[in-house]
Order: structure tokens, then sequence, then C-alpha cells
């Protein structure tokens, strides 16, 4: 027969194991909840860091930008220092009158010394940044001496200019493979070309770097 305590013993074995899976119930939530925190805590950290890196990314190529700029501000001191040259947005504007008389693509004396000059620093530039130069023909709206002249138009004018630049500076010692020319006729003008002062502004020669094009990957052997 059961004595007494053996009938208490009973009952708290079964209290014991009624209150024993509640707190498996609660562990196990704990857990889960901790779980999804550190998940939660992890992809924050990961937005972060991405974001990070972005930032940096920006940061260093607004400061290559800049060094760029700076460098290039450097290798023209001179020529900007004497108003014969401009330079703004990284682009490097010469007035057509100091290179070519009206309607001609043939370099005056002035131009020619200016470009002399140009070239040894814009041949460092590049090799030193790995870019090429870009050297763009413009001209103002007015024909070319009403069609009559050598040129067809003021398309073919401005290629001749540009191209007269391109192989004076490849003749000064800038690498043919660091410079091309461009020709942009009538358009993009600067300023209105309604009066003489915006026409002569349009009549210009700009060079530019420009990022070097990616080379083409082989082919696959498949």
């Amino acid at each position: 027969m059961a004595t007494l305590d053996d009938t208490a013993g009973d009952g708290e074995a079964t209290d014991g194991a009624a209150h024993a899976p509640v707190w498996a119930v609660f562990g196990d939530l704990m857990s889960g909840l901790l779980g999804a925190f550190v998940l939660m805590l992890v992809g924050v950290l990961a937005l972060q860091l991405d974001l990070s890196a972005r930032l940096e990314d920006e940061v260093r190529r607004r400061q290559a930008a800049e060094a760029r700029r700076t460098a290039l501000e450097r290798a023209l001191a001179v020529p900007l220092a004497s108003g014969r040259v401009t330079f703004q947005n990284g682009r490097i504007g010469i007035s057509g009158s100091v290179l070519f008389a009206l309607s001609s693509d043939q370099l005056q004396p002035e131009g020619r010394q200016l470009l002399k000059a140009l070239a040894g620093p814009l041949a460092a530039y590049l090799r030193e940044r790995g870019e090429i130069l870009m050297v763009s023909g413009f001209t103002d709206d007015r024909a070319v001496r009403d069609g009559r002249g050598p040129f067809a138009d003021n398309w073919e004018l401005s290629a001749q200019r540009a191209l007269t630049v391109t192989r004076v500076l490849i003749d000064e010692g800038v690498p043919s493979s660091a410079v091309f020319a461009a020709a942009f006729g009538p358009e993009q003008p600067v300023a209105s070309n309604a009066d003489e002062k915006g026409r002569a502004l349009n009549r210009r020669v700009e060079m530019a770097p420009v990022p070097k094009a990616p080379l083409p990957k082989p082919p696959g052997n498949g």
C-alpha cells in the first residue's frame, strides 16, 4: 500500500512533467527570436558595408577626376596665363582666330607656336593618365565663302582644321595612337551667331582628354 509520502512524490513528478514542455517551447521561441535578430543585424551590417564601399568608390572617382583636372591645368599654366587658351569642364579651347585665318585650314605662325608649346605637356599628361586626346573643330553658322571656296561646307572646314591641329600635335611629339580628330561644323555653338563677337567665339578648336576604349576580348575557343 502506498504511503502519504509516496503519494506526494507522485504529485510532484506529475507537476514537473506538466511544466517541462512550457519551458522547452519558451526556449525554442527565444532561440528563434535571437536567430532572427542576428540575421537582421547581419543584413544591416552588409547594407552598411555596401553603402560604405559605394561611397568610397565615388570619393575615389571624384578625387581622380579632380587630380586629372589639376594636372592638366598645371600643364597648361603658361598658355592659360597668356589668355590664348581656355580650360572649362575638362576641355581646352583655342580661338579659331589664333590658329587660322577666316575660312582657312592653314595654321598661322602664332597658332603653330601655341600647339608646339602644348604638345609636350599634353603628351606627358596623356601618358600618365592613360587617356587619348579628342581634337574637335567647330565653326559659326555662316556659309563658307558662299560655297565658292575649297570647302564644300562648314563640316568639311571644321574637319580639316581638326586634322591640321592633330597632325601638328603628332609632329610635335604626341603619339598618333593617343590623339584623334572630330568635326562638329556649326553644331554645339558656345555663343549666339547673331553678331560677329558670338561667331568669333564659335569658330574654335577644342581638345579634350577622354578614356581609352577597352580592348575587345579575344573570341572564345568554343
